[in-house]
């Protein structure tokens, strides 16, 4: 079963921009998209708001007008509509507020019907819960968000399956397993990552989008799943965010890249048929994983030396 699919990359969103201002802007990517035949769209993580927890404020719940209350919302109902009328789907990334005043780094994948049907929030969640004078570079998702309660779950949308994770995720093996003895055949993942945000001076962007790249070819081969990573990237509120969207095919090779940090449409055909064969073979998960072995992946999280 072949499917075009779309990584709609989203420039730089300053504090002052508002949602509608930037469901726009994703209206025009999703248009775009559908002229070039795209059947299924991936937008990034936080799609709506800038990066906000590169800022400190005592009192979280100042900022809590950056979360989302409801989806679909009044700002976001057309672009549910527009992709309802293209019998569309599509996957994007929000702050969202639940009723019972939680707060999540969310992604939702919809239909082409224009329904919700799965949602995951986001699980490896970087960075620190409080401020550090000593970093040049705050990074507070630790601060507004709870690690996320969803696991990672699968459905199948369009005739493939499909699951979704949020950034931080990428790099962590854990989440393309967890994927993959689903039989997962697209992983979609929106991330919004700062060129630098440690103190070690040596991880400069290049060495940053390295290791993007290097993640997604990896969970992609070793799960035989197409992937589509999707970044909102670029310069935010006077802070820097790297670019480096790309559609990874089953055997982990770059099949579409973006070449800029602005808002830009990266599209390649997917063949899911491609994902049986390391499934049924090399990755044949049945005949070789050894799960006995693997006790230590799940009773420890920390590392422990005992020699």
């Amino acid at each position: 079963m072949n499917m075009i699919v779309g990584g709609a990359q989203i420039g730089g969103i300053q504090k002052d921009e508002g949602r509608e201002a930037v469901v726009a802007r994703m209206m025009a990517l999703m248009q775009e998209a559908h002229d070039r035949g795209v059947e299924f769209l991936v937008y990034p993580e936080m799609t709506l708001t800038t990066f906000f927890p590169r800022f400190y404020v005592e009192d979280r719940a100042e900022f809590d007008h950056w979360f989302e209350t409801e989806m679909p919302n009044a700002a976001t109902q057309p672009l549910f509509d527009m992709a309802k009328g293209f019998g569309m789907g599509f996957t994007f990334g929000y702050c969202e507020l639940t009723p019972e005043g939680l707060h999540y780094n969310t992604s939702i994948l919809v239909s082409p019907e224009g329904e919700i049907v799965l949602t995951y929030r986001k699980t490896h969640l970087p960075g620190h819960a409080e401020y550090e004078a000593e970093r040049t570079h705050q990074h507070l998702e630790k601060r507004y968000f709870l690690a996320g309660d969803t696991g990672f779950n699968v459905v199948r949308n369009q005739g493939a399956i499909m699951g979704m994770a949020i950034c931080n995720d990428r790099r962590w093996p854990e989440t393309w397993r967890s994927l993959g003895l689903q039989g997962v055949e697209l992983v979609t993942i929106g991330y919004n990552t700062p060129s630098q945000n440690n103190l070690s001076a040596e991880e400069g962007i290049e060495r940053r989008v390295y290791h993007h790249e290097l993640s997604v070819c990896a969970g992609a081969y070793q799960n035989s799943t197409y992937a589509v990573a999707v970044a909102k990237c670029g310069m935010e509120d006077g802070n820097h965010m790297f670019a480096g969207s790309i559609i990874v095919d089953p055997d982990g090779f770059v099949i579409a890249r973006a070449q800029g940090e602005g808002d830009e449409l990266i599209v390649a055909e997917c063949d899911f048929d491609k994902c049986a064969f390391g499934k049924s073979t090399v990755f044949n998960f049945d005949a070789h994983r050894r799960i006995e072995h693997y006790d230590r992946i799940t009773e420890q999280t920390g590392v422990k030396i005992e020699v």
